[in-house]
């Protein structure tokens, strides 16, 4: 690896590229993931004035009234929508609270879908007049280019190139928009996102306001993650290691407090957690399963770990 902490790959090659680009991209892509489990992006697909403006309505969001922001919290939906009020999530090994709120934004579809009794409506934020249409173009945009790149994946696990598409059309996907607010007092052992790892396939992350992210190298190692500018920050959620059994690296990273001097600045990220449907096959793939590698996983569905990891996380009961 170079001096980087995670590779550099161009999504154009993939979407635009010659047959010979498209190959590199298939092999860069697929290096990365099962290497390190984490990629950053250029060229992306991803509109970087309408991530800006959604990070505007975010912080307009974040700096109403408290009181006023729990009026977003929907019960017994397990923050899959709206709004997580601060000290609800906590990584699954831990029992201490993230320093951290959010906002769920999921997917849309028309009242007589057959899939519409899974996803509940989105929340309006009346405070803020532009956030749901802005969540939704971006949202559409994120899974527009993580569709691109999973067709990509596709290929090096020697899957038809289409394999994902049926399966993330009307996925279950999330864009949570974070706020970290400043810290004020020495927190409990606790940091702004505890050590974890992504529950989805893939997660896209656009640049945070702030720095903290750190990923956990194999040889134990924690590495600062910056992005440069334009780049998305791109890695591999516990589904698909599970799907291939351990060949794709769904690695561990965190969030950490800034030095004491800047705890007054307060960090937002925008992550979108790209998942399938509900009935998708987590089932280990027979290509993955070999002598070096054996069967890790008991068969089971997307939606089924979706609910067991909610439930480890503190978000359903």
């Amino acid at each position: 690896m170079s001096e980087r902490a995670i590779p550099l790959v161009d999504l154009s090659k993939w979407v635009n590229g010659n047959a010979e680009e498209k190959k590199a991209f298939v092999n860069e892509i697929g290096e990365a993931f099962h290497e390190v489990g984490f990629v950053s992006v250029v060229n992306h697909g991803i509109d970087l004035d309408l991530v800006s403006k959604f990070y505007v309505s975010s912080k307009e969001f974040f700096s109403l009234p408290v009181s006023l922001k729990r009026s977003y919290e929907v019960k017994d939906l397990a923050g899959q929508r709206g709004y997580t009020s601060f000290g609800k999530e906590h990584a699954k090994q831990s029992q201490v609270a993230d320093l951290k709120e959010f906002f769920q934004i999921g997917q849309w579809v028309n009242a007589d879908d057959p899939m519409k009794a899974e996803y509940p409506d989105n929340v309006r934020v009346e405070e803020v007049a532009d956030f749901y249409q802005l969540g939704k173009e971006l949202y559409k945009s994120f899974e527009s280019s993580g569709g691109h790149l999973l067709r990509a994946i596709a290929i090096h696990l020697g899957l038809p190139q289409d394999y994902f598409d049926e399966k993330i059309e009307k996925g279950n996907s999330i864009l949570r928009t974070i706020h970290y607010p400043p810290i004020t007092e020495e927190p409990r052992s606790a940091i702004r996102a505890e050590q974890h790892e992504d529950i989805n396939l893939i997660t896209l992350l656009v640049g945070a306001s702030a720095g903290g992210l750190q990923l956990l190298t194999a040889e134990g190692e924690w590495l600062d993650i910056v992005p440069g500018e334009n780049e998305i920050v791109i890695n591999v959620g516990d589904m698909l290691q599970r799907l291939t059994n351990n060949y794709l690296k769904s690695t561990t990273h965190r969030v950490v407090n800034p030095p004491k001097e800047e705890w007054h600045v307060p960090r937002l990220s925008i992550p979108f957690f790209l998942h399938p449907k509900g009935t998708m096959s987590l089932n280990c793939l027979e290509s993955c399963i070999t002598e070096d590698r054996p069967l890790a996983y008991e068969p089971t569905t997307a939606g089924d770990y979706l609910d067991e990891r909610l439930r480890e996380i503190g978000l359903k009961k």
